[in-house]
């Protein structure tokens, strides 16, 4: 099944079973889907529709993170519970241990030695790793290896 009928099931079902901020949630992917087809000029595929996805992610995480700075601690459980919804659609997320060994294996392979490598390093990295990690945490693993 596509990504986008899934989606699209998903809301239906939401709808039928009265979860509120999951059929909001899905409404505001679709949303986000359809500007980007918009901009884009066609449909996405589902390669396309996970970049949204993990877009609207990171967008939540951000928001969650201004909200605790803010003391709305009413507002990060809300943010929090639809970055759990969105983040049924992409594929499973790697954990530190499985970066760092992609990592180390780009860096040999690249033969760089220094912090001025970072760039190069991660470009590759994180189109090996397209939507299975988040890139602050590529980032830091990265910027350890190196120093």
């Amino acid at each position: 099944m596509a990504l986008l009928e899934k989606i699209n099931n998903d809301l239906k079902d939401s709808l039928r079973s009265g979860n509120k901020i999951q059929a909001e949630t899905l409404r505001m992917l679709k949303s986000a889907i359809k500007y980007v087809e918009i901009e884009v000029g066609h449909p996405l595929d589902d390669t396309e529709i996970l970049a949204v996805i993990t877009k609207q992610v990171k967008q939540r995480r951000d928001s969650a993170e201004q909200f605790t700075k803010g003391h709305r601690p009413d507002l990060v459980d809300k943010e929090n519970a639809e970055i759990a919804i969105l983040e049924q659609y992409l594929p499973a997320q790697l954990s530190a241990t499985d970066i760092e060994a992609k990592a180390k294996a780009i860096i040999a392979q690249l033969g760089v030695t220094d912090a001025s490598g970072t760039g190069q390093v991660m470009k590759q990295l994180m189109a090996d790793l397209k939507g299975q990690a988040d890139g602050k945490l590529v980032s830091a693993v990265v910027r350890q290896l190196l120093k």
